[in-house]
């Protein structure tokens, strides 16, 4: 068998190798540790199927040690410090990492933001919005799936958008989530894009988990993480937002206006 043979016959097993193995990486960590990875994948999430999801891998495991420790220590339900003071060890190990953070917290990113291009019907959409209910992943039929009624109360999900064209995603993961006395804040921010009159694609450009973890104020970047950046068939009746995936899945997500605080719908002229 000839040299070049060889060397051709050796590249396509590469090549077939290369085809078989999963463009992307599963956003896993490894030893049952909570961590960036888990948070990146949260920022990403509207639905709290998602969030459970990326809370399942590399999470579960963690949190059921930590549960364990602060049952047997007995802390009380109401008690904030006592998984940090009795169950610490187990709690800095559930969690990557430890030490306090060095990023500082962005609490207005969308501050100064400014966007170029296309705005029409962004008017709409201008305020804080919170998810009330989101279609369930199922398989594929003929009639779409209902609309879930009832989200988690401690994945409370919320949808920023201000008239520059910045979008500020958050949700949060509390104690309920995370194990006593943990409480993150996972925000992604960046682009509303509207693409047409009823078309619009979130942009990610950053993001943060903020809050306590193990009795310590901490901050996650999560700068490095590749966000996806959706795209969604949107509409606006009265004080509901909904968006619609633009794939073959057509999830639907309905969003409740909030408020005071921002949220009031922009003034008719």
């Amino acid at each position: 068998m000839s040299r070049a043979l060889l060397v051709l016959m050796a590249l396509g097993w590469a090549l077939s190798a290369i085809a078989q193995t999963p463009a992307r990486t599963p956003r896993t960590l490894s030893g049952g540790v909570c961590g960036t990875t888990n948070w990146v994948c949260v920022a990403e999430c509207i639905d709290s199927e998602c969030v459970e999801q990326c809370m399942r891998e590399g999470c579960e495991d963690a949190m059921a040690r930590l549960r364990a420790c602060t049952q047997k220590a007995g802390c009380a339900p109401d008690d904030t410090t006592c998984s940090a003071r009795t169950c610490g060890g187990t709690c800095q190990r559930a969690f990557e990492p430890a030490p306090r953070s060095p990023e500082k917290e962005r609490p207005r990113p969308c501050s100064g933001f400014q966007v170029e291009g296309h705005r029409k019907g962004l008017e709409k959409v201008v305020g804080r919005w919170e998810l009330s209910a989101a279609t369930l992943t199922a398989e594929p039929k003929e009639e779409p799936a209902p609309l879930d009624p009832k989200p988690r109360s401690d994945y409370a999900r919320t949808l920023e958008v201000t008239p520059e064209g910045c979008f500020l995603l958050s949700t949060k993961l509390e104690d309920g989530t995370l194990g006593q006395g943990n409480a993150l804040d996972v925000r992604a921010w960046g682009t509303f894009a509207v693409t047409g009159d009823d078309k619009v694609v979130l942009r990610p450009k950053d993001g943060q988990a903020v809050g306590q973890v193990c009795g310590k104020p901490r901050v996650f970047g999560l700068s490095k993480g590749k966000f996806l950046g959706p795209r969604y068939t949107f509409s606006v009746e009265e004080d509901t937002l909904t968006l619609v995936a633009d794939d073959p899945t057509q999830r639907t997500f309905q969003f409740q206006r909030v408020k005071g605080e921002g949220g009031e719908a922009p003034a008719k002229k």
